[in-house]
C-alpha cells in the first residue's frame, strides 16, 4: 500500500514537472536562491528599532509565484514545487561552499592592506553560513506553507466567482502578507535575533516592514499574475496534471469574470 502511494505521488509529481512553464520554475528557484543569499545584508535604516534584510529584494517574487502556481496548480503542487526549489538552492548552496573552499583570490579583493580580510569575508558570504542556510531554509519552507494552503482557503470562500480579479487580489494579498511575516518572523527569531544581536522588538520590527514592503510589490504585480494565470487555463497550461489529479474540481472554476 504504501509501496503503490510513493508511486502515485511521484507519477503525479512528475506530471506536475512537465506541465509548469519552465520559465516560471527557472525563475522561481533563482529567487529562492538569490533571496537567501541576500539574507546575510542588513539594511542601515535610521531608526534602531526597525530592522530589514536584503533578501526583501526578491523575496516577493517568490511569493508572487508561489500564488500563481497555488491559482492555477493548487496548494499541494505549489508545496512541492518549494520543496524542490529548496533542495536545489541547499544544492547549489553546498557547491559555492566547496567552491569557497578553494586556495584563491576574489576580483574585489585588490585593496591595499586589506586583501586577505576582503577576501575571507567574500568567501564566508559566497560559502554561506550554516546557521543563515538552516534559518532560511525552515523559514522559506514554513512560510511557503502557510501562503500556499491560505491562499487556497481564501480562494474557496469566493463560491460565485472563484475565478474573478477581486478573489484573486484578496487571496494573494492576505495569504501574501502573513507568509511573508512568518517567513521574516521565523527567520529574524532563528538567526538575527540568536548570531546578530536583535532585539525581539527589532524580530517583530523587521517582519512587519518585509510584510509591508512585499504588500507594495504585490500591488504592483498582482494584475500581471491575474493575467498570467487566466491565460493559463485559457491555452490549457497544466491541463494533464489537473486531469490526473481528478480535474479542475475546486482550485479552478469556468467562470473568469472580474469583479
Amino acid at each position: 500500500m504504501i509501496k503503490q502511494r510513493i508511486k502515485k505521488e511521484w507519477h503525479e509529481f512528475a506530471v506536475l514537472m512537465k506541465n509548469v512553464p519552465p520559465l516560471v520554475f527557472a525563475l522561481f528557484i533563482i529567487s529562492v536562491f538569490a533571496m537567501n543569499l541576500l539574507a546575510n545584508k542588513s539594511i542601515d535604516l535610521p531608526v534602531d528599532y526597525l530592522a530589514l534584510d536584503c533578501g526583501i529584494v526578491v523575496s516577493w517574487f517568490a511569493f508572487f509565484t508561489m500564488d500563481i502556481l497555488t491559482k492555477r496548480f493548487g496548494p499541494k503542487a505549489a508545496t512541492e514545487i518549494t520543496v524542490l526549489a529548496i533542495v536545489v538552492n541547499l544544492l547549489f548552496c553546498l557547491l559555492f561552499y566547496l567552491g569557497s573552499l578553494v586556495v584563491g583570490t576574489w576580483s574585489q579583493s585588490y585593496v591595499e592592506g586589506s586583501e586577505a580580510i576582503i577576501n575571507s569575508a567574500l568567501d564566508k558570504t559566497f560559502g554561506g553560513t550554516w546557521y543563515v542556510v538552516i534559518g532560511s531554509t525552515a523559514a522559506f519552507l514554513l512560510s511557503a506553507i502557510v501562503n500556499n494552503f491560505s491562499n487556497f482557503g481564501i480562494g474557496k470562500l469566493f463560491k460565485k466567482k472563484p475565478d474573478s480579479l477581486g478573489a484573486f487580489v484578496m487571496r494573494t494579498y492576505v495569504s501574501t502578507a502573513v507568509g511573508q511575516f512568518v517567513d521574516n518572523l521565523t527567520f529574524a527569531l532563528i538567526v538575527s535575533h540568536f548570531f546578530f544581536g536583535w532585539t525581539i522588538v527589532q524580530c517583530l520590527t523587521c517582519a512587519a516592514m518585509g510584510m509591508l514592503v512585499e504588500l507594495v510589490c504585490e500591488g504592483l504585480f498582482f494584475y500581471p499574475g491575474f493575467v498570467i494565470t487566466r491565460r493559463w487555463k485559457n491555452t490549457g497550461v497544466g491541463a494533464e496534471y489537473l486531469d490526473l489529479i481528478g480535474g479542475e474540481t475546486q482550485n479552478e472554476s469556468v467562470d473568469n469574470g472580474v469583479e
